[in-house]
């Protein structure tokens, strides 16, 4: 069963921070175009992080300097960094894969592009 489970969301206050995971099963992870979207109530689901398996790593502006996404190939889980955590980070994170079909090509940032989904986790920060 191809899967993405995400855990670790919660509810901090402006400048803590969480680490998101999301657990990886039904294929190899290091090997997928991964990604965390977040979407805000009533706001369009956004890009965060894109991590592409040839080694790029693309941030939204918004969450540049204070966001990290790694990749623990043993354990097949995507975890995001998230430091100095304000207010407007609040949103349902949601973590998601692709199959690489290109390589030498970056991965795509669009959600669209995008078909394996997590069932998402909400976090939320109070000011």
């Amino acid at each position: 069963l191809v899967q993405l489970v995400e855990s670790g969301g919660g509810s901090v206050q402006a400048g803590g921070s969480l680490r998101l995971s999301c657990a990886a099963s039904g294929f190899t992870a290091g090997t997928y175009c991964m990604a965390w979207f977040r979407q805000a109530p009533g706001k369009e689901r956004e890009g965060v992080v894109m991590i592409d398996p040839e080694g790029t790593r693309m941030y939204a502006d918004s969450v540049k300097g204070r966001f990290t996404a790694s990749i623990d190939n043993a354990e097949n889980t995507l975890y995001l960094q998230m430091n100095n955590l304000n207010p407007e980070d609040t949103a349902m994170y949601s973590c998601a894969a692709e199959r690489k079909i290109v390589w030498g090509r970056m991965c795509p940032t669009g959600r669209y592009a995008y078909s394996i989904w997590g069932q998402g986790t909400q976090v939320t920060v109070s000011s």
